[in-house]
């Protein structure tokens, strides 16, 4: 009990007097932040819409930037205002707020832990084509934080490190030059099916887009709503398999129709 009352006054002098704490400085600090924040949100889009296309981006990526930097001097500021700052006063602070930002930052700091990791199990590389949960695309930058992905539909996707503790990685690829593409067709029964492997097999050989190093495969199987041809090949350049994949689908039903055969249907739902 003894300790708990010795102790309690050293907590308190943590915090300054009442009388000692300007307020109307500390409402001045955040008014003046709040005020400047707000100014540059409106300027520096308006100085992007009216400027040089080279500096769009730099201008709007600044406003979030301005806005941290701003933020930090204020708290930096009323800090001393509010706080006895000393030695034992700031390590009893720093304690506190490190624990606060670890929680804060936890997924950021598990990010930094796998990608770390990664640079060991190499699930990925730059120019390997990968699927992290339903993003598929073309890695453009490996980062301790984060990869970036370039998708078959130009988007550019973000995906953390800390995916790697939680989520299956389909690397198509694996540091090799090319990847196998799949195409699906579904034909309704009565036709033949050697003549229809060997057909799909042609489709593939005139593709404009093959890779004639590797195997062309014609895989059959029977399923519920038909039989399930999968014509399995490589093309010679990854970044291609957009047009591969047409090229082949559009010719392939071309070769379906020209041996009277019939894709099959989904049949209809009860």
């Amino acid at each position: 009990m003894s300790q708990q009352v010795s102790e309690s006054p050293e907590a308190a002098q943590m915090i300054r007097d009442i009388g000692d704490i300007h307020f109307i400085n500390i409402a001045l600090i955040i008014l003046a932040t709040w005020m400047a924040v707000s100014l540059v949100k409106r300027a520096l889009p308006w100085m992007a819409e009216r400027g040089p296309n080279r500096m769009r981006l730099w201008l709007l990526g600044a406003v979030p930037i301005f806005r941290l930097m701003a933020t930090a001097f204020a708290v930096a500021w009323i800090i001393p205002l509010v706080f006895k700052v000393t030695v034992e006063n700031f390590l009893v602070i720093a304690g506190a707020v490190s624990v606060a930002v670890g929680f804060a930052f936890k997924d950021y700091i598990s990010s930094l832990i796998a990608g770390l990791v990664a640079q060991f199990e190499r699930p990925w590389r730059a120019g390997d084509w990968v699927k992290v949960g339903s993003d598929y695309g073309e890695v453009r930058s490996v980062g301790m934080r984060a990869i970036t992905l370039r998708t078959l539909h130009d988007d550019i996707i973000t995906v953390p490190n800390l995916k790697l503790w939680d989520s299956n990685i389909a690397n198509s690829n694996d540091g090799e030059r090319t990847l196998m593409c799949v195409v699906d067709f579904y034909l309704a029964p009565h036709f033949d099916a050697q003549r229809m492997r060997a057909a799909l097999r042609d489709v593939a050989l005139t593709s404009a887009w093959l890779c004639y190093d590797k195997p062309i495969i014609v895989f059959v199987e029977q399923a519920e709503i038909g039989t399930h041809i999968e014509l399995r090949c490589y093309p010679f350049e990854m970044r291609d398999q957009g047009h591969f994949i047409s090229d082949l689908t559009v010719r392939g039903k071309e070769a379906i129709r020209a041996l009277g055969a019939r894709e099959a249907t989904a049949p209809a739902a009860a």
